[in-house]
């Protein structure tokens, strides 16, 4: 609820801010209440604790939410079905992902994304208010074997960096397990295929480090490796992100992070002109 009604970029022109675009009965848009941002941290829950592997401390499990201390200075995207009704009468949240500007992360004492990886040079490079955590990401399991409902949170994503004038969106994004060696294959591939630029190039934390190069880049399939990559992170890639050096094993989330690096003057022109159409640029 940071930056919900902060000027930006397209103040007036989005009018049915903070509606971020629609799709048939879906639409994405931010949290602007408490109550709203329970519903997320509810289908967080879900999502990550139930439909997966994670384990919840005690108050987690007690109250049926995900949460931490960094959400209060986040915004919150959320996908909506207006025609699924929840528990409390209200259109049902199907999918969602948590914002943090580099303004509102020093408010919050530092990005969640720092607890695993050193982030000091692109906080040095791109630190001036244009820059964005991305994280929390998830989409109730009915809903991700259709296309549209992560097209749809990824284009809220687009246009909420277009109103505040983004330049670089980060975080880290996660493989399912805690073993790194059945990984090889998706982990090389990333490794191989989309470092980092040299010069700003983050490593993940020294006493966290998992090495990503388990295979020569000439015995990896292509194809098998990105058919391995979790929906989101093919995404980030086809968008035009690359990767950090290091893995970082998560143990509460039973994951295997990477980190993602997506500044938004390397994004795809296909995804460029589609998100600028939307927005009526």
């Amino acid at each position: 609820m940071v930056n919900v009604h902060e000027p930006g970029r397209l103040e007036g022109r989005l009018a049915e801010w903070p509606v971020l675009a629609t799709a048939g009965a879906l639409e994405v848009r931010l949290a602007e209440t408490e109550s709203e941002v329970e519903a997320a941290q509810r289908l967080r829950y879900r999502v990550f604790y139930e439909e997966m592997t994670a384990i919840p401390s005690a108050p987690m499990r007690a109250q049926r939410m995900d949460f931490d201390q960094f959400d209060a200075f986040c915004d919150h995207l959320l996908v909506i079905d207006r025609e699924l009704i929840d528990e409390d009468g209200q259109p049902a949240v199907v999918g969602t992902s948590r914002l943090m500007r580099d303004v509102d992360a020093t408010r919050a004492g530092g990005f969640y994304t720092s607890g695993e990886y050193d982030i000091a040079q692109i906080l040095s490079e791109f630190g001036n208010g244009n820059l964005v955590e991305i994280g929390r990401s998830c989409i109730l399991r009915d809903y991700r074997t259709k296309p549209s409902t992560m097209q749809l949170l990824w284009r809220g994503v687009m246009v909420y960096d277009l109103r505040f004038s983004i330049d670089l969106m980060f975080g880290c994004a996660s493989l399912a397990g805690t073993d790194p060696n059945p990984l090889a294959l998706p982990l090389s591939y990333l490794h191989h295929y989309y470092p980092m630029p040299e010069g700003v190039r983050v490593r993940a934390r020294s006493e966290l480090y998992v090495e990503m190069n388990r295979m020569p880049k000439v015995a990896i399939d292509p194809k098998a490796a990105l058919h391995a990559l979790p929906p989101i992170i093919k995404g980030y890639l086809r968008a035009g992100a690359s990767i950090g050096n290091g893995a970082v094993i998560d143990r509460q989330f039973d994951t295997t992070d990477v980190f993602i690096y997506f500044p938004l003057s390397n994004m795809d022109a296909r995804y460029r002109s589609r998100f600028a159409r939307s927005v009526g640029l």
